[in-house]
């Protein structure tokens, strides 16, 4: 197929584009890289989350440019497809007279001698073939057309991932300047308390708590209630649940079963982009439904999209739930054991344990009160 200057020019200039475009997340992935060994302060947290934004908007315009070199070579292909099918078309119906007409035996007694015969045979042998080889050429340029259109429609399902990426940080971005309200000292308050809520429960999980063992209790049982609003190393109404055997977390969702429930532990609350929340087991939950997830389990999404948390811990060793009833509730039968831990902040954090009587499994529920 001939193509002209002007199309030879316009993939000059995309190719061009793309380069410069991929040159620009290079630098922007150096500089993330250098701003992740500076000091933590709010100016080098915006920074960061500054360049996080500037690195996905120039993935988005990548994916953008090669979806648009993708749609031109898929225009040029249909029209390879519709030439090639039309030229087919009418090459079928001309081989197709030739052949009913040029039968070897038609060939041989309507040739004047051998060497007409064999000319005129060989003729229809190169016709057929010329027609095999165009169906394999349309056969083989409508498998392209088909796996360019694929590929086009799986850049335009990234291109909605990075969109919505590209949301989450810029809400994780004001969140941080709603919360620290642009002051420095509240960012290092911000730090401090989170640096004093992993030491509490790192040593709550090691038996380092101050507990009194209390009665037991069986399942579904009030235990406790969940604080309203900021509290020890809290910012906010939550219970932050453990499930540990031997000093080591397991994961919740692997033991409580499928609930009602609001994800809210993204970008937004049903946002599309918060953390799993995938219950496979058959305990009943702590707290009633509708459950509210703020934060999974694991290497969750405000641990992937806060780089000074992720630098204080990189797996959340629980999940924190909040709901519409305060009420805290055993989820197995058990000894129930107040605590509490005093960390270097000096506030007092407030929990309760239950160490089951069957499975040998320890929960934890912090920020409550009993």
């Amino acid at each position: 197929m001939w193509i002209g200057r002007s199309t030879v020019r316009a993939d000059n200039s995309a190719e061009q584009r793309l380069e410069d475009i991929k040159q620009k997340i290079t630098e922007t992935e150096n500089l993330l890289s250098q701003n992740q060994k500076q000091q933590v302060t709010l100016a080098n947290e915006i920074a960061y989350q500054d360049n996080q934004i500037k690195l996905t908007s120039l993935k988005i315009s990548e994916t953008e440019q090669e979806i648009d070199t993708l749609s031109g070579q898929i225009n040029q292909l249909e029209m390879s497809l519709s030439d090639l099918s039309n030229a087919f078309a009418k090459r079928v119906v001309a081989t197709y007279k030739i052949a009913r007409e040029g039968t070897p035996i038609t060939l041989l007694l309507t040739a004047d001698n051998v060497n007409e015969f064999v000319s005129r045979f060989y003729y229809l042998q190169r016709v057929q073939k010329n027609d095999h080889d165009t169906l394999i050429q349309l056969q083989t340029t409508q498998l392209n057309y088909e796996g360019q259109r694929e590929k086009r429609e799986q850049l335009k399902t990234k291109l909605e991932t990075q969109k919505i990426k590209l949301a989450s940080q810029k809400a994780q971005k004001q969140q941080l300047l709603l919360v620290t309200k642009n002051d420095e000292k509240k960012f290092q308050q911000l730090l401090a308390s989170a640096k004093a809520e992993l030491e509490a429960i790192q040593a709550i999980i090691a038996g380092r708590g101050t507990e009194t063992q209390v009665r037991h209790v069986s399942a579904g049982e009030q235990i406790a209630s969940i604080i309203q609003g900021t509290s020890c190393n809290s910012g906010g109404t939550h219970t932050h649940f453990i499930v540990s055997k031997n000093g080591t977390t397991q994961n919740p969702f692997d033991y409580l079963k499928s609930v009602d429930y609001e994800n809210c532990s993204g970008s937004s609350c049903n946002s599309g982009d918060g953390d799993p929340f995938n219950p496979s087991g058959s305990w009943d939950w702590p707290i009633s439904p509708k459950i509210k997830l703020t934060q999974g389990y694991g290497a969750t999404w405000a641990v992937n999209n806060t780089s000074w948390l992720r630098q204080i811990y990189s797996f959340h060793n629980g999940i924190d739930i909040n709901g519409d009833n305060p009420d805290v509730k055993a989820v197995r039968t058990g000894t129930l054991y107040r605590g509490s831990y005093s960390g270097s902040v000096g506030c007092r954090l407030q929990y309760v344990r239950v160490h089951h009587d069957e499975d040998g499994l320890d929960t934890f529920f912090l920020h409550i009160n009993y």
